[in-house]
């Protein structure tokens, strides 16, 4: 598929920036249970960071620039660091004097893999239409998120029933293709959020539960999805919007439909339990590998199959962004592994 305007170049990640202060704990206790943290240490979050620090690892030379908020604090510096040392042109990462850098503590348990975040929105909460300025912007993606955790993007703007839908539109404007990257808030939440982006988009790649809480099919306390049901969802949310392909990925593999008709499966990387650390980041370093696939103009099963493998090289480490490697290192330690079976 041909993705945007073939003559720009690179991506653009928009929106969260936080220091997810990661704990390595035994297992998420009950209410008024006390647990040790094992390990405790500080590293980049949120999608614009992460999908941003992906996309250099998986190709250092490709064009990566973001916009975003952070404070002047610690936190912050350290993201602005972060930023530097992978060659992010940051002009679009503003400091703000107003408050403490959003920031999560980011719990991961041993015993199960899952993870849970507890989030403070800081200088998240600044973040507005009015910070994305397109005019002198040359890349040829814009991946933007998180809904639900920037109040002023998440509330109307002029005419529009919210900031994302406006800042979806200023880049479809200025000819920039648009992906949407969300997190793990309530089905009714997401539905509210997102249900009126999906005519600005280009494209949609979402987890399991996400996709079907757009479609509103999603089930109260529901986990995880069979892959029918993510076909069936991803085809009502692909009919209701303008987008060229919607992706839903879990565990398992991903399920992918595009505008032509097309209908894919494609399953995950058979990752060997003893070298996984936590899944946090998983989702981002999927979305980087497949956004960079598309970018590339490989077919959409490549750059699906390079979502898997970026997404198993982050698995071995707790944080979002630590075991991220080049686009051919995630390939050649997929071939290692092999992939699971058709699901």
């Amino acid at each position: 598929m041909r993705l945007g305007n073939s003559s720009r170049r690179g991506i653009l990640t928009g929106g969260t920036w936080c220091a997810d202060h990661n704990k390595l704990v035994s297992h998420w206790p009950s209410e008024e249970e006390v647990v040790e943290i094992l390990t405790n240490d500080v590293r980049g979050g949120g999608s614009a960071c992460n999908l941003a620090v992906d996309m250099k690892r998986l190709d250092p030379d490709f064009l990566v620039s973001t916009v975003g908020v952070v404070g002047d604090d610690e936190d912050g510096q350290f993201l602005l660091a972060e930023a530097d040392a992978v060659g992010i042109e940051r002009s679009g990462l503003v400091v703000s004097q107003n408050g403490r850098t959003a920031h999560t503590d980011a719990f991961t348990s041993q015993t199960s893999g899952q993870r849970t975040h507890l989030y403070i929105p800081g200088t998240a909460a600044e973040l507005t239409p009015d910070h994305f300025n397109f005019s002198d912007v040359t890349a040829r993606i814009l991946h933007l998120g998180l809904p639900g955790v920037h109040p002023r993007m998440d509330t109307a703007w002029g005419e529009d029933p919210n900031g994302w839908v406006t800042v979806l539109k200023k880049a479809k404007r200025a000819g920039i293709a648009t992906n949407l990257e969300l997190c793990s808030i309530s089905a009714d939440r997401i539905a509210e959020l997102v249900r009126p982006c999906l005519a600005h988009l280009d494209l949609l790649v979402v987890n399991d539960f996400e996709i079907a809480a757009i479609a509103g099919s999603a089930a109260e306390g529901m986990t995880d999805m069979d892959a029918q049901h993510c076909v069936d969802a991803a085809r009502a949310v692909l009919e209701a919007g303008s987008m060229q392909l919607v992706v839903a990925h879990f565990p398992e593999g991903a399920v992918a439909l595009s505008e032509d008709g097309g209908e894919f499966l494609i399953p995950s990387v058979s990752v060997p339990s003893d070298a996984i650390q936590g899944a946090n980041g998983a989702g981002d370093a999927f979305a980087a590998g497949l956004l960079y696939g598309l970018h590339e103009d490989w077919s959409i099963k490549d750059a699906i199959q390079l979502g898997h493998a970026s997404a198993a090289a982050s698995m071995r480490g707790l944080g979002t962004t630590d075991t991220a490697a080049s686009w051919r290192e995630c390939l050649d330690l997929a071939a290692k592994w092999g992939w699971r079976d058709t699901f």
